[in-house]
């Protein structure tokens, strides 16, 4: 009986030794083959609008390349290069207008027209690779540099991965990984979000000042950006009707300061196709001295993260003329409004180095 029984044990220690020998091979062949469908997708993150901001350098004079990531997702690299098709998707645009903002069509996205931009139809991910990236090149300054992008509209690139029974891979079918909605936003050193809580708008006639938590300023050349006059913002219809323009100079705007001069100035929307019977446009006015400052230090914690601080100062009057037909508004604007700018110095890339 004792014999049986070590040999049983024997038996039994050369089956669990035969299971786990064959449950490793089955391991090791399961690692080596690929667990995924293989499909190509955009990194093209999206932001509460469902779209995907594209931050650029304002350069009216020549290109500037943004590379958007191109992936082959899975578990192993490519066993052989794969031509991707890369096309313009307006369908997709449409579906985010309607869907987002109804009929009320001057708030829609528009499609960036192709003098502003241009990218390869095809791209390749190589063999032994997962990933590679278009590159669009972008002209902000249009044909010949003679007709700037106007940012009072929202730019939408819309980009799709093509597919094809032909073609030698499968696009994903998710919608926001084969689709990229790139809303371009070109930047220079003083655009961006800025605090206006000390930015003060009176109504002609009343003492107590309204006021809202911020104001966005947008590029016009690389010393020049635009916000709206007022309370107005992207989403006022007339909003075109109420820009200002605002550029930075090296001018001291004084003796012993650090305070440089503005150039503030509007056109009113004297031009405006839209109201032809209105001759002088939103009257706007500068009444007194404007001015900004610039300061810069690093993080006390992240020695690497470097803030920039800008602030202005701004003083000016004009007339709301298309809230209220036939009706003219008085408002004056006196105050600063505040930016912070953080850029992690430890990436090359100046659009991916600002926190945006």
């Amino acid at each position: 009986m004792i014999h049986k029984t070590k040999t049983m044990k024997k038996i039994h220690y050369i089956l669990l030794a035969m299971t786990a020998a064959i449950g490793c091979a089955s391991c090791n062949n399961e690692w080596e083959d690929e667990q995924f469908d293989q499909m190509v997708s955009f990194k093209a993150t999206l932001n509460d609008d469902g779209v995907s901001p594209l931050y650029v350098r304002y350069d009216t004079d020549g290109l500037r390349t943004y590379e958007l990531p191109v992936f082959l997702s899975g578990s192993t690299m490519s066993t052989q290069s794969r031509t991707v098709h890369v096309a313009v998707d307006t369908d997709t645009l449409d579906a985010l207008n309607q869907e987002r903002y109804g009929r009320r069509e001057g708030l829609y996205y528009q499609l960036l027209d192709e003098q502003y931009y241009s990218f390869p139809e095809t791209v390749e991910i190589p063999k032994g690779s997962w990933q590679t990236v278009l590159p669009i090149d972008f002209t902000l300054g249009g044909t010949n540099n003679q007709n700037p992008l106007d940012l009072s509209d929202k730019w939408i690139l819309p980009l799709t991965i093509a597919d094809d029974e032909s073609y030698d891979y499968i696009s994903n079918p998710r919608k926001h990984y084969r689709k990229a909605l790139l809303n371009i936003t070109p930047f220079n050193d003083y655009s961006g979000s800025y605090s206006a809580t000390s930015c003060l708008v009176y109504l002609a006639g009343n003492s107590e000042a309204f006021t809202r938590s911020e104001t966005r300023a947008y590029v016009v050349d690389d010393k020049t950006i635009f916000i709206y006059a007022g309370l107005r913002d992207m989403e006022y219809l007339d909003r075109a009707q109420y820009k200002v323009f605002i550029r930075f100079t090296d001018e001291l705007a004084g003796i012993d300061t650090q305070k440089y001069k503005l150039e503030v100035w509007s056109d009113g929307g004297e031009d405006n196709p839209t109201t032809p019977e209105v001759d002088e446009g939103s009257n706007f006015e500068v009444l007194g001295n404007c001015y900004y400052e610039t300061s810069e230090d690093y993080d006390v914690t992240r020695p690497y993260l470097k803030h920039e601080y800008i602030t202005i100062y701004l003083n000016y009057s004009f007339e709301d003329y298309t809230t209220s037909p036939g009706q003219r508004l008085a408002y004056t604007v006196d105050g600063t409004l505040s930016m912070q700018r953080d850029l992690n110095t430890l990436i090359p890339d100046e659009d991916q180095q600002i926190q945006w």
